[in-house]
């Protein structure tokens, strides 16, 4: 009994050592994008879309399973595989792409923070600069595993929402018979939201991170048994939160036919129909995932162009040893920050376009992800098998498929109405 015990406290303390990427990288995808397409959905459809959260939440924990099983193994982050395995021209072509969008996406994020700021009555001018200069200060001055705990508390916040969507009271009979069952619709705006809703959930940068933050925490494959479960756990959580800010925006903003645009739409008008808290946890929950994005979004961009281009990284570093590391950080920081600020700029389209450039880097990244996952010279005894390779294409042609249709929907919305005639739909 005693012998059971301990093993039980042994493997509980490797876990909590090795515990962090995969929970953070997954509740990063949950950013201030992320929850004004879930708080969207449930506006405008109510329950209907709550199944497409089950088949986003398994597609995310398969491609973060083989990011992360890839860093533990080989060592390397993905943008330095890609070098070895693909050449310097696809390289070049994923980072040039991904700079693009991680510098939209960036700025999205501190519009969140400044949204959630708004909701508590603190002007963009004020809450923007400060709180760039913190995420900046944190991570140039912090050590790795200090860090990761400020993350981990991050992720905390997003519980908020989960509390928001219990406040409303739903019809819980209602939410569960939708959760298990598929809807479709012709309508072109649902089949746009349901691809957005998954493909809000699945982005090239949190692959580049995982395994990166994979690498950089030491991580090796005797540990990766551990490091799946973080993975795991961080999937189901990112998609549990998903489903509860569907299902609050769902019980509150559809039944009494309100629309919204944006996140701060949908917690202000959480106030008059669920009362101050649910406002305010929503608003909480808000800054928390704009937050932790804030800090994420930047660290993986330049986590992959060094691994990329060969230059010094880690935040395990100094600046001055690794000094691209960090100017790319602070750049990316400052440019973000500054989009925000600037007057007559639109954020949407902002954040639409960064959309666009991450649904092109998408499809090849996976694809790239894949392959490598899947050679034995590479990964050895820890290759995908037969079946998790039948699997892993499966999920990954669904969402190139699922990709096309979401870029044919955002840049020719025509071109939907032409694909689904095709396919009889």
């Amino acid at each position: 009994m005693v012998k059971a015990i301990k093993g039980i406290r042994e493997r509980l303390g490797l876990f909590l050592a090795v515990m962090g990427p995969g929970i953070v990288t997954a509740f990063a995808d949950n950013d201030a994008g992320g929850i004004a397409t879930y708080a969207a959905a449930g506006a405008k459809y109510g329950y209907a879309l709550l199944f497409t959260m089950f088949v986003a939440t398994v597609c995310l924990a398969i491609a973060q399973e083989i990011s992360a099983r890839t860093g533990a193994v080989t060592g390397k982050g993905l943008a330095d595989l890609i070098r070895e395995q693909f050449g310097v021209k696809w390289t070049l072509f994923a980072m040039v792409v991904l700079l693009i969008a991680n510098i939209g996406t960036t700025a999205s994020e501190f519009s969140g923070v400044a949204t959630s700021f708004e909701i508590f009555g603190v002007n963009k001018y004020l809450s923007v600069p400060v709180i760039a200069g913190v995420v900046w200060w944190l991570v140039v001055k912090g050590s790795y595993e200090r860090i990761e705990k400020i993350f981990l508390a991050l992720c905390v916040t997003f519980f908020s929402y989960i509390l928001s969507g219990i406040i409303v009271n739903p019809p819980w009979q209602e939410v569960l018979v939708a959760s298990v069952t598929p809807s479709f619709s012709r309508d072109t705006e649902f089949l746009f939201m349901a691809i957005g809703v998954i493909g809000t959930t699945i982005t090239p940068w949190g692959q580049f991170y995982v395994q990166a933050s994979i690498v950089d925490k030491g991580i090796v494959a005797k540990d990766y048994v551990y490091t799946r479960w973080d993975v795991f756990i961080g999937s189901f959580f990112t998609g549990l939160v998903a489903f509860f800010i569907i299902v609050a925006t769902a019980a509150t903003l559809y039944v009494n036919h309100i629309s919204m645009e944006t996140a701060k739409d949908a917690a202000l008008a959480l106030e008059p129909l669920a009362g101050k808290y649910a406002s305010l946890l929503f608003g909480f929950g808000l800054f928390g995932a704009s937050m932790l994005a804030a800090f994420i979004l930047p660290l993986s961009t330049a986590y992959a162009i060094c691994e990329a281009f060969g230059f010094e990284h880690g935040m395990g570093k100094s600046y001055e040893e690794a000094p691209v590391f960090f100017g790319l950080y602070t750049a990316l920081i400052a440019i973000g920050a500054a989009l925000v600020l600037l007057p007559g700029l639109s954020l949407y389209n902002v954040m639409l376009i960064s959309q666009v450039v991450n649904g092109v880097l998408l499809p090849p990244i996976l694809i790239f992800m894949v392959v490598i996952a899947n050679d034995k010279n590479i990964m050895g005894e820890y290759a995908n098998s037969r079946m998790y390779n039948v699997l892993s294409w499966f999920f990954t042609i669904v969402l190139i498929l699922l990709t096309v249709l979401l870029l044919a929907a955002t840049v020719a919305p025509d071109a939907v109405d032409w694909v689904m005639v095709f396919f009889g739909l």
